[in-house]
């Protein structure tokens, strides 16, 4: 019997999973007349247009605090604003984002909080991604409000001025995913957060990841209507052009929500709102286990025959002066939609795993070199190899602290990957597809069941970095959150206990 209690996390992860006998039943008629808007209108508020900012037409509108109104413009522009149009058979335009996200629903929306400052008034803002502007709805002091939401994170919040919120609009993407919505949902938010980690630090700001918040304030404060949209993570951002050298700050960016075992009956249709519901956090309390595991993860998979090469030595990925390289790839990323078969390299596989999970190494270019997370310490790495040269077919365990790939299982996967990502060929002509897992029932016993959304939040995260890397080495990547669940754990031999939480197939572009 397991020593973990069963929890409406692990029940929804159970409900949620696709099987061969099963799909068929999991999809349904797409109800377009009813399909959602991916952007968010409002009908009152100060609209502040952020366009004119962008590189020389600036000068066009020169004030003493247009530097910092370009940031914020660029800020917004690399973490979530439109890099494409494209036309669809119906005459409709349809907009491509910076990050991206499952199906194009785009369910996150970002909002501003500012203390109020001498250059952006106090209140609370949205960032109209369609027009590249923001709107000021609310005009109020409510930096004390976020304080008390965010259980008094006085270090952090004492030296902010301006906080990015991020929610979900649930029905953008359950209106196709139905209940399994809420992970692509979070997955969606993790690719987000990559994307402002990144952002900021190439505007001189720190950003600082919270997902542990009391979620009734926070949405109160942003006026949400909580059967729709929910707070995500709250994001504060110090200005480093405010320091010559930030103070060590202390903050609690993850904390526990309670564990639900006495959850309803539910109807499918009625499991995601539950688990958010579940999932909130109404009073502060620090994260305790005893039952946690000491030993490393990396343990699980040190196994003494096993093949094992080093990854320490890895080619950094150059991101270009004043990271013009960055800048121009988060622009410039598209999901692959279909792959050659043709082989990668080692070399490329390496410096992918180098930028994703080694981000102390890219501190001289003016990187984060300790990103947040959330979770991360659950989170396990498997690599199915099908086409990289130098490196023999199978699974490998990638051991990020050790640096070093360990071959745990012999066998050109290429048909049952095929399988696995429900038909794609994606699956099959990838040279290799990166597998985040995790223990999920420990987890819980850390986090609550909040912890389901801090695992997807560090996947998604993760995944950007793959997805940034991958374009800037000039291959194609692409995120695949359909799948048969426990078919991969068979398949790959990866322990039941292992939550598969996201895929992403790296290859050669068709």
């Amino acid at each position: 019997m397991s020593q973990f209690p069963e929890s409406i996390a692990s029940h929804y992860h159970q409900r949620t999973k696709y099987a061969p006998e099963t799909i068929a039943q999991k999809g349904k008629t797409l109800d377009w007349a009813n399909q959602p808007l991916p952007f968010k209108k409002y009908k009152i508020g100060q609209v502040i247009d952020l366009k004119p900012y962008l590189s020389r037409q600036k000068e066009a509108i020169e004030t003493p605090y247009s530097d910092n109104w370009l940031r914020l413009s660029l800020l917004l522009l690399y973490s979530y604003g439109l890099t494409a149009q494209v036309t669809t058979i119906y005459g409709e335009p349809f907009y491509l984002r910076a990050a991206p996200s499952a199906g194009g629903l785009y369910p996150a929306e970002i909002y501003l909080v500012s203390r109020g400052t001498s250059w952006l008034p106090a209140g609370i803002y949205n960032y109209q991604v369609q027009t590249h502007s923001l709107i000021h709805f609310w005009q109020d002091q409510v930096w004390e409000d976020l304080q008390a939401g965010c259980f008094d994170n006085e270090e952090i919040l004492a030296e902010a001025e301006i906080a990015l919120v991020s929610t979900a609009i649930f029905y953008r993407s359950a209106w196709r995913y139905e209940d399994r919505a809420y992970r692509r949902i979070c997955l969606d938010t993790g690719h987000l957060l990559g994307n402002i980690e990144l952002s900021a630090a190439i505007n001189d700001y720190q950003s600082f990841f919270l997902g542990g918040f009391n979620d009734t304030l926070i949405n109160k404060l942003l006026y949400l209507n909580e059967a729709e949209e929910g707070a995500i993570a709250v994001v504060p951002l110090i200005d480093l052009l405010n320091y010559n050298s930030l103070p060590e700050l202390s903050y609690h960016h993850s904390l526990p929500s309670k564990i639900d075992p006495d959850y309803p009956s539910l109807p499918d249709g009625e499991l995601l709102s539950y688990l958010h519901q579940a999932t909130k956090i109404d009073s502060l309390q620090l994260p305790t286990n005893p039952n946690l595991e000491t030993n490393s993860v990396e343990d699980k998979y040190n196994f003494p025959f096993c093949t094992k090469i080093s990854t320490a030595n890895a080619t950094f990925i150059d991101w270009g002066e004043n990271f013009s390289e960055l800048k121009n790839t988060i622009l410039e990323r598209r999901s692959t939609r279909a792959y050659s078969g043709a082989e990668i390299t080692m070399g490329q596989l390496i410096a992918l795993l180098n930028f994703t999970y080694q981000p102390e190494a890219y501190l001289d270019q003016g990187l984060d070199p300790s990103p947040d997370y959330f979770a991360l310490e659950f989170i396990e790495t498997f690599i199915a190899v099908s086409g990289v040269s130098g490196l023999e077919e199978g699974c490998y365990y990638y051991a990020p602290k050790a640096q070093e790939l360990r071959q745990i299982r012999f066998k050109n996967f290429r048909k049952e990957l095929h399988y696995l990502c429900l038909g794609q060929d994606l699956g099959r002509n990838a040279s290799a597809i990166v597998f985040h897992t995790a223990d999920l029932q420990q987890a819980i016993a850390q986090y609550g069941d909040r912890a389901y959304r801090y695992l997807h939040l560090d996947a998604g995260h993760l995944g950007q970095r793959l997805n940034l890397a991958a374009i800037r080495l000039g291959l194609g990547v692409s995120g695949i959150g359909g799948f048969f669940d426990d078919q991969v754990n068979q398949v790959l031999g990866i322990p039941e206990a292992e939550a598969v939480i996201y895929l992403t197939t790296l290859g050669v572009p068709a």
